[in-house]
């Protein structure tokens, strides 16, 4: 389990995909769903089937402990997470909580940066 209780980590999700002789249409990709806790080196990445509540609540469930902070888009399948006993900041509410996900889509550009073509 990554991240502490009174500290922050934020999730996102995004698709490992090429493109066709590298230009074209896209080639069917994998989802990986992701987290980094913030002022840490924690962070995970877990290949996903499919992005619905189900799949991403239990890998937040076995990543995360309750009453942890978590930073995420406005993805609707994160609407339960405060119900699930977490504190949900939104990138949406970000002029009112400084919350953003800026570290997290680093992290998909340095790791995709890494792989080859």
């Amino acid at each position: 389990m990554i991240g502490e209780i009174g500290k922050l980590v934020v999730i996102d999700e995004s698709k490992f995909e090429r493109r066709k002789y590298h230009h074209g249409h896209r080639v069917d990709g994998q989802w990986i769903f992701g987290g980094i806790a913030w002022g840490s080196d924690q962070y995970f990445l877990i290949p996903i089937d499919s992005l619905d509540k189900l799949t991403l609540l239990k890998v937040i469930k076995d990543w995360f402990l309750p009453s942890i902070t978590i930073i995420s888009n406005c993805w609707e399948a994160y609407d339960c997470l405060e119900e699930e006993g977490y504190r949900l900041l939104t990138v949406i509410s970000k002029s009112e909580t400084g919350a953003h996900t800026n570290n997290v889509e680093g992290m998909w550009w340095h790791v995709k940066a890494s792989l080859s073509q």
